[in-house]
């Protein structure tokens, strides 16, 4: 069977050998060895590695050179990218439609490249969501890309049939400036890939401009032009030993996150969001936002999250917002979101190029020195073209002065010729002329062989004379070719340089990793802590603390606050009561409340929310005052309020619970409450100081508690015109913090008297004296009552008392206290 197989086999060879056909007889495993490597080579030098020199694999190279052809320029209108996807694929890339629309999309995102090489119109993607069909978008070369192609008419590059040899495409663009580096590129060929990330132009550019002039610079002296990459989508890029590292050896690893901010959430009265600004590169936010959701709903190893909402727009740019739950370290909760999510995302570095069509890896340095090759090479070729160009004229321009010397004798030997042979060989013989010269002379009509063009032509003539010398030194001198490429490249950079855009995180990546995890839990402990009010309307708490921590700042010494107007003890997950000069309340909580900075052991209030933020005021209100909630209000009388006409309520302290915000008095017309103080065992007395400097002190056991709905009863007794400056409680019986003082103001002098100088009286009387005025004061501006006052302006600058005045009817001192507030300082005892 084998034999006759074979001679079967024989006689169709010899079938074929008679019709004229070559066969080979060539071994199974040769021949697909053989194809694989001429497959292999394709892929890699034809389609899938960038070239080293203008940074563009053939498909996108091949795109800008139809565009340019076609006349897609800036200054022109947009076409239909479907026309010139039809442009390349029909003259010189044939293959699919898809391919080429899909690289012609990445050269049009301002999120995939720094410098955006075609100017698109239309829906041309996100990193989430594909472009829209090629037949709905236009597009035209962007300014950028022009710098890539405007030498192309100058023999600056060769060319080379295209697929079928009817036309013919540049090898390279003559690229001017460094795009391989400032857009980066990625590609997957056979058993090799390439992965460059972007840089920043003018960086890279400052780079190669010191390259040139020191040939022998260190890869360090040149990161101090080129730190690392920067990334058209912004962000934070971690671990520069690691980017030290690529550009050394053109391999490595880097981290990328996206910039946050952690903060109040708006509109929610105070709780904590982190959002999210800026993601890393290749990045969207719905990628992130599928993967937090499925943290939290699967493998629930994310915890923490209220909610996510993708508010991003084309106004405001990235803005993904991730609500914090209650009682959660939003620090923390960031931690878990850069390990389990997009917001933190790795960037492997691979720098293989095409150099002389052959793939190789380089670092930093072997980019600048390939580029800067390519464009001596295309400067030498340029001047070299216009040389020739301005020495063809200037022989013109030689020939046609000649003429224009004997303009007489010209023109009768070309009426005297018989034909243009002759008269042209009369002008080559008797002017001494060179065939080109004497054609052209022939070609020029009488009307250009004027006096006036003579002048034109002498001109024109000096001038061709000085740039071809120009040409010539750049030619014949290495030194002025290298500042000319030195002096083009920053002109690039003048034109189309921007600043950085990705903040760099120095040291070893997994150092910075470390360090960037947060101590402590995800969930705060609910430690105590003191919420405060200051007297320019700021709220903040003060760090959350055990009760061992909180004995040892006892012994260390006491902390101290700038002027405080309310003080309630909490704990950090609690809530407290802000109320406001409406009547209103409002429950929020502690936690995301800013904690106050400390430093030498003094805590500034700088560092607080405005109470505005937390909530919804109404315009001319304010808040005036804070009250405890949940246990730390148990045993109190409740909470004690002042009005402006003289009204005193204590509401008994039964908020609704359901309720976030309500009523705690009812106002009359006209009135509001200035006053705001949590009674602590009602044995405090109630204070009021009218603007006609009355103060009237009773006890607050003579006010009985009200509910909520409320209007309360006469406090103080008024005289017509005057109003209630001052309402609060004093603690008679607390030496610890204090002699309590009366601080009265009228704004030109300032009065500081021990309130127990001022007896108590009676609820619904008059009060006594608390400041005589001089001349030309009649109304206090400002009062106040409590252990150790300080003085603080509106901004919170601190302001200066006079001494005790052991008078209560005595005058001020002179004390330009102005539009200030007066507060106290408190100590965390």
């Amino acid at each position: 069977m084998a034999r006759r197989r074979d001679d079967r086999d024989r006689a169709d060879l010899s079938a074929f050998d008679q019709a004229g056909a070559r066969v080979f007889d060539n071994p199974l495993v040769t021949e697909v060895s053989d194809s694989y490597l001429e497959y292999a080579f394709s892929v890699i030098h034809s389609r899938a590695l960038p070239d080293a020199r203008d940074g563009l694999k053939p498909v996108h190279r091949r795109i800008l050179w139809s565009m340019y052809e076609q006349g897609h320029r800036p200054d022109r209108g947009h076409v239909k990218s479907a026309r010139i996807v039809g442009d390349v694929m029909g003259k010189y890339h044939p293959h699919g439609d898809a391919a080429i629309y899909d690289a012609m999309v990445r050269l049009a995102q301002d999120f995939s490249l720094n410098a955006p090489l075609i100017d698109g119109h239309g829906n041309f993607g996100s990193p989430d969501d594909g472009p829209a069909a090629a037949r709905y978008t236009e597009a035209r070369m962007s300014r950028e890309a022009m710098l890539l192609v405007g030498e192309l008419g100058e023999d600056t590059v060769s060319v080379e049939p295209n697929y079928d040899g009817s036309l013919t495409q540049p090898t390279v663009l003559p690229a001017a400036f460094p795009n391989l580096l400032v857009n980066g590129a990625s590609g997957i060929a056979v058993g090799m890939a390439t992965n460059m990330i972007p840089h920043n132009l003018g960086e890279v550019v400052q780079a190669a401009r010191w390259l040139i002039n020191h040939p022998d610079a260190t890869l360090d002296k040149l990161m101090g032009f080129v730190p690392g990459p920067d990334l058209p989508t912004g962000g934070l890029l971690l671990g520069l030993d690691e980017v030290r590292r690529a550009y050394e050896t053109g391999r490595g690893v880097v981290r990328m996150r996206g910039r946050v901010q952690i903060g109040p959430l708006e509109g929610s009265r105070g709780r904590q969001a982190i959002t999210v600004t800026e993601l890393p590169y290749g990045v969207g936010a719905e990628k992130v936002i599928a993967a937090i959701t499925n943290e939290v709903n699967k493998t629930k190893r994310l915890t923490g999250i209220a909610d996510v909402k993708d508010l991003t727009d084309r106004e405001n740019g990235t803005r993904l917002v991730v609500e914090c739950k209650v009682g959660v370290n939003p620090q923390a909760l960031l931690s878990d979101l850069y390990r389990l999510t997009p917001l933190e995302q790795s960037f492997g570095i691979n720098n293989l190029v095409l150099v002389d069509g052959q793939p190789r890896t380089l670092g930093l340095k072997e980019l600048l020195e390939v580029f800067l090759a390519h464009r001596y090479e295309v400067v030498t070729r340029r001047s070299a073209y216009r040389k020739r160009k301005r020495e063809e004229r200037l022989h013109l321009v030689d020939g046609l002065l000649i003429a224009l010397l004997d303009i007489d004798k010209v023109v009768k030997l070309i009426r005297a010729s018989e034909d243009a042979q002759a008269a042209k060989d009369g002008l080559m013989q008797k002017f001494k002329l060179s065939e080109i010269q004497a054609t052209y002379i022939l070609d020029t009509p009488l009307r250009r062989l004027t006096k006036y063009d003579r002048l034109e032509l002498e001109a024109e003539q000096e001038k061709l004379r000085a740039e071809i010398t120009d040409l010539s030194r750049i030619l014949d001198d290495p030194k002025v070719l290298r500042k000319l490429v030195s002096d083009e490249l920053a002109a690039v950079v003048k034109q189309f340089g921007a600043e950085r855009r990705t903040t760099l995180v120095d040291g070893d990546l997994k150092e910075v990793l470390a360090a960037s995890v947060p101590a402590g839990p995800l969930e705060v402990a609910d430690d105590p802590c003191q919420v405060i009010l200051s007297a320019t309307g700021l709220v903040a708490r003060t760090a959350a603390e055990s009760e061992e921590a909180a004995e040892g700042r006892r012994r260390s010494g006491r902390v101290k606050h700038d002027a405080v107007r309310a003080v309630v003890h909490s704990t950090a997950r609690g809530r407290v009561l802000l109320v406001t000069s409406a009547g209103r309340a409002f429950k929020i909580d502690v936690l995301p409340l800013p904690v106050l900075p400390e430093q030498s052991g003094t805590v500034s209030l700088r560092g607080g929310m405005s109470a505005a933020e937390l909530v919804p005021l109404e315009p001319g209100e304010k808040v005036v005052g804070l009250a405890p909630l949940g246990p730390t209000a148990e045993g109190s009388p409740g909470l004690a309020l002042g009005t402006r006409q003289g009204v005193v309520k204590v509401c008994a302290p039964e908020w609704p619970v359901r309720s976030d915000e309500f009523e705690v008095i009812s106002l009359r017309d006209g009135d509001e409450v200035v006053g705001v103080t949590w009674l602590a065992d009602g044995t405090d007395a109630l204070v009021f100081i009218s603007s006609d400097a009355s103060l009237l002190r009773f006890a607050a056991s003579l006010v009985r508690p009200q509910g909520v709905k409320g209007g309360g009863m006469a406090g103080i007794n008024l005289p017509a015109g005057a109003h209630v400056v001052f309402f609060g409680a004093v603690r008679t019986d607390d030496p610890g913090h204090g002699e309590s003082m009366v601080v009265t103001s009228t704004g030109a002098t300032v009065k500081v008297t021990p309130f127990k100088a001022y007896p108590a009286k009676g609820r619904a009387t008059g009060g006594v004296r608390a400041q005589r005025f001089l001349k030309g004061e009649t109304d206090l501006a400002v009062a106040w009552v409590g252990p150790r006052p300080v003085g603080a302006t509106a901004n919170g600058e601190s302001v200066g008392l006079p001494p005790a005045d052991p008078r209560r009817d005595g005058s001020g001192f002179a004390v330009m206290l102005g539009p200030a507030v007066v507060g106290h300082l408190i100590e965390r005892d």
